[in-house]
């Protein structure tokens, strides 16, 4: 997994290097690196907030006569720390367990969910997807697409129709085809619009009545490349979805890939996964100590 996730930051730790490479031999003071660190980690996204934080902490884990090689081991171990916020994957449940997917359209909700129906197809598990976004018909075509490339059954309504009875019918099939995962897709929504955030709270309680537990994840599908909007976005949606963890998408095309640790630190929620291109098998399992050594390495 490193070397693919080393290879797929590769702007993020270009942009954060060009910042620090000079302070490599340059014979600094403590005080002077730990500045300039800090406009790296600014820089790449981390936020101000986060940042200080992680200054902070230097301060105290290394000693005044600290040079730059003692600092960056200390800033490795700091962020492999902060970003170990729960259980790496999925939490395992009886099945079928149920994953739904929310964000905002555009984030690669339909395709990250496609990528994990791929990893449990190839696991031996029984997969079934649900296209509960009915108001963009694009939406479940794309679905449909997946599930006919990868061999497996989509559940869909009409355009237009109610998200929950997608959301009903889906459960009603897996339970019938004794399915070990469902995997549910729901509308793009704009994290401001209390009535559609609402609409996500049916289609839990829907999924719920019929399945014990479910949904047992609820993850936000957020577009690394928006950087700070990501966490903007991931803090309304905490307010309303009960997310059990975030899915970054396109971390291999943006320099911000520094939105992780930003994420990870104000919201306590676990990273499970983080999309690394546009194919089926370009998705990977977060590992804190990965990334941590992915921005240096």
């Amino acid at each position: 997994m490193l070397g693919n996730l080393r290879d797929k930051l590769s702007k993020t730790r270009l942009a954060f290097r060009q910042r620090l490479d000079g302070l490599v031999k340059s014979g600094k003071p403590r005080e002077e690196i730990l500045d300039e660190l800090a406009e790296a980690l600014i820089l790449a996204d981390v936020g101000v907030a986060a940042a200080e934080k992680i200054i902070e902490a230097l301060r105290a884990r290394t000693t005044k006569t600290a040079g730059f090689d003692e600092i960056q081991e200390a800033l490795k171990a700091d962020l492999a720390a902060r970003l170990n916020r729960g259980t790496a994957g999925l939490r395992l449940s009886p099945a079928p367990a149920v994953v739904m997917a929310v964000g905002v359209n555009g984030g690669g909700k339909t395709t990250t969910l496609a990528k994990l129906a791929r990893r449990f197809r190839d696991e031996g598990r029984k997969t079934g997807l649900a296209a509960a976004d009915t108001f963009r018909a694009a939406a479940q075509e794309q679905l449909a697409i997946w599930g006919e490339r990868l061999g497996l059954p989509v559940i869909q309504g009409r355009p237009g129709a109610d998200p929950a009875s997608v959301a009903f019918d889906a459960a009603q099939y897996a339970k019938a085809q004794s399915l070990d995962f469902l995997l549910v897709d729901t509308a793009g929504r704009i994290h401001t619009n209390t009535n559609l955030m609402l609409e996500l709270e049916k289609i839990k309680r829907i999924l719920g009545r019929e399945i014990p537990g479910a949904p047992h994840e609820i993850l936000l599908i957020l577009d690394a490349s928006t950087g700070q909007n990501a966490l903007i976005q991931a803090r309304e949606f905490l307010k309303v979805s009960g997310l059990t963890g975030i899915v970054l998408t396109k971390l291999d095309g943006t320099a911000k890939g520094g939105i992780v640790v930003a994420i990870a630190d104000e919201l306590g929620l676990p990273i499970k996964f983080v999309g690394t291109g546009e194919t089926d098998e370009d998705l990977v399992e977060f590992t804190p100590a990965a990334f941590a050594d992915a921005l240096f390495t």
